[in-house]
């Protein structure tokens, strides 16, 4: 017997690995989820939280319904960014999500603490087991954009949500440094091993605008992300700034009012992303 590649598309095997769909949870039966897109990074701190948080605002602003999942157990951020402060409520049929003001639903960790600075101290397949309960015992109502905000790199989380939930799409979040070229690779194996389509690829903290003339200034250097992916044969859907005004958007709840064309081509991505078909 041959080694396993993890490549399905060129193997016959019938085995194991090929069932997703075995592994598979439910959603709650008070959910009906159309279309779930992960949100992932290789490494932390490059802004995969905001873009999450983008992607929920400006779908919900066309005129989708939207929700965020927090997969990130250990570092969750969204309620904070959509200024929800409420901590979420249960009833018989699940627990209820929280919304924020203009009714993107969302579940997070930190809307089940009693303190949101209380550290999560927890091992990793407790904290895998709570991000399956967030799509197993929440009732999300009717959603028809789901973006999961997952913990950098590609452990238990990412794992878990890959094999549970029927991922759509994956969007990677970058920066330009050239370490990170090396990352992003990773993220695109990794979605390839899951037999998961990359939406494509959101570059964050790319250039900063002179504050006399206008004139982009790229303060990492001229970025190589667009000739990594071209490898791939995927899009670059948005190069972001750092602008102050959306960092203090975020830090102060008020993501929503964000009112910038920089995301267009990654909220299409996203809108015309087809419903994956999982095999039996």
């Amino acid at each position: 017997m041959s080694e396993c590649t993890h490549d399905c598309s060129s193997c016959g095997a019938d085995c194991a690995s090929r069932k997703q769909e075995s592994l598979l949870e439910a959603q709650n039966a008070h959910s009906n989820v159309k279309k779930v897109i992960a949100v992932v990074s290789g490494k932390g701190g490059v802004g995969k939280s905001l873009v999450t948080g983008l992607l929920a605002t400006l779908t919900r602003r066309n005129g989708a319904s939207a929700a965020v999942l927090d997969a990130d157990i250990t570092g969750p951020s969204i309620p904070k960014m959509f200024g929800v402060r409420d901590k979420a409520m249960g009833s018989e049929d699940g627990i209820l999500p929280a919304e924020s003001r203009t009714g993107v639903k969302m579940m997070s960790v930190n809307l089940l603490l009693e303190n949101d600075t209380d550290p999560v101290i927890w091992r990793g397949a407790l904290i895998a087991g709570t991000v399956r309960q967030f799509w197993t015992d929440v009732a999300w109502g009717d959603v028809d954009y789901m973006f999961v905000d997952m913990p950098p790199g590609t452990g238990d989380v990412p794992l878990t949500v890959f094999q549970s939930l029927p991922v759509d799409g994956i969007i990677i979040v970058t920066s330009p440094q050239e370490l990170v070229g090396m990352i992003v690779e990773k993220a695109v194996n990794m979605a390839k091993m899951m037999n998961i389509p990359v939406l494509g690829i959101v570059e964050n903290m790319s250039w900063v605008a002179c504050p006399d003339c206008g004139k982009k200034i790229y303060p990492f250097g001229e970025s190589r992300t667009a000739q990594i992916v071209k490898g791939h044969g995927i899009p670059l859907l948005a190069q972001l700034p750092i602008d102050p005004a959306l960092a203090r958007a975020c830090d102060t709840g008020v993501i929503e009012l964000f009112n910038e064309d920089w995301m267009d081509a990654a909220v299409a991505a996203v809108e015309n992303c087809p419903k994956r078909k999982i095999s039996e």
